[in-house]
């Protein structure tokens, strides 16, 4: 199977399991939407199949075992059942963890091998990652773990340092343009926003051009270019965003405005680029609390604003 623009990822994957001596853990690491679940899924079959487990329906495989918030309620859990899209609780347990950790005191199905897929580690509750510790510190024999992180900050140091990193790179504008072309029905200023929000992946590009945001996106950067002495800027935000986005917007919104100052640091002089670096820090904060927080929309909105305003600090005060 191929990714776009992850050949090296496969390189050094398949290097390793030519090695013979396997690394029981590894963490998948990049920026949210660039193939890491379905990379983890075709990995582990390379794996297992390797070990002799073979196994022909390519929709699952009994030996490889994904740990993922659960669906949000029986509503949703019907949904999923149906096929349907359907919205997740905020974090995996640590209830869903234990219950995986009893499989794994039985042997596989097939072969000697298993793996387990955890996506995303990031979104572990505390309680959950500390039981996956005791797994990734003492694995079963032939058990392998393939962690899927889009911020690997966010892991505990004890499970970094306990598994192999494997990087996810970045692609060239043109090749995540030319996703955004192939979806089609994407203005010309969408699609410039969902290019500068990509990061180097055509997930979040796609995610960013489905969720309306340009305008909101021009009107964050006319605030940290210019600054909002007078609020207006971050009325009309605020009015972009409505009263009750949900949190998945309110975190598109938040990564957003990272991304902004990300792109702008580059060019800007150095007393700028600190602040940017500050509020940047601050945004990044935002985010690691926004899976689990009860932000008042409102709120969200001025912090956020009050965050790039502050960049255009000279400006205000002219």
């Amino acid at each position: 199977m191929t990714l776009l623009g992850q050949d090296e990822a496969w390189r050094e994957w398949r290097a390793a399991m030519g090695q013979g001596r396997m690394h029981h853990g590894w963490i998948l690491a990049g920026r949210k939407g660039m193939g890491k679940a379905t990379f983890a899924v075709a990995a582990a079959r390379e794996l297992l199949e390797a070990g002799g487990s073979v196994w022909s329906d390519p929709h699952g495989h009994p030996d490889i075992l994904v740990l993922e918030p659960l669906p949000d309620g029986d509503d949703e859990e019907r949904k999923r059942t149906e096929g349907k899209p359907f919205k997740a609780k905020r974090n995996i347990t640590v209830d869903q963890v234990r219950a995986f950790q009893k499989r794994l005191t039985t042997r596989p199905t097939l072969g000697e091998r298993r793996a387990v897929i955890v996506d995303a580690a990031d979104d572990m509750e505390k309680g959950a990652a500390n039981a996956l510790l005791k797994s990734l510190e003492e694995p079963p024999v032939g058990t392998f773990f393939l962690l899927v992180a889009h911020r690997v900050g966010r892991l505990q140091a004890t499970i970094r340092s306990r598994c192999r990193v494997l990087r996810f790179a970045e692609l060239a504008d043109a090749a995540v343009g030319s996703v955004l072309d192939a979806a089609g029905g994407i203005s010309t200023d969408t699609r410039a926003a969902a290019l500068a929000m990509a990061g180097g992946s055509s997930g979040a590009a796609l995610d960013f051009a489905g969720r309306g945001l340009t305008a909101a996106y021009g009107l964050m950067v006319r605030i940290m270019e210019d600054g909002d002495a007078d609020f207006v800027s971050r009325g009309a935000l605020i009015g972009e965003i409505g009263a009750r986005p949900d949190r998945e917007q309110q975190l598109a919104v938040i990564e957003a405005a990272r991304m902004i100052l990300v792109n702008a640091v580059p060019g800007a002089d150095r007393p700028k680029a600190a602040r940017m670096i500050e509020a940047h820090g601050q945004l990044a904060r935002l985010l690691a609390q926004a899976p689990t927080a009860n932000f008042d929309a409102t709120t969200l909105m001025l912090q956020i604003g009050g965050l790039l305003a502050s960049v255009a600090a000279d400006r205000e005060a002219a």
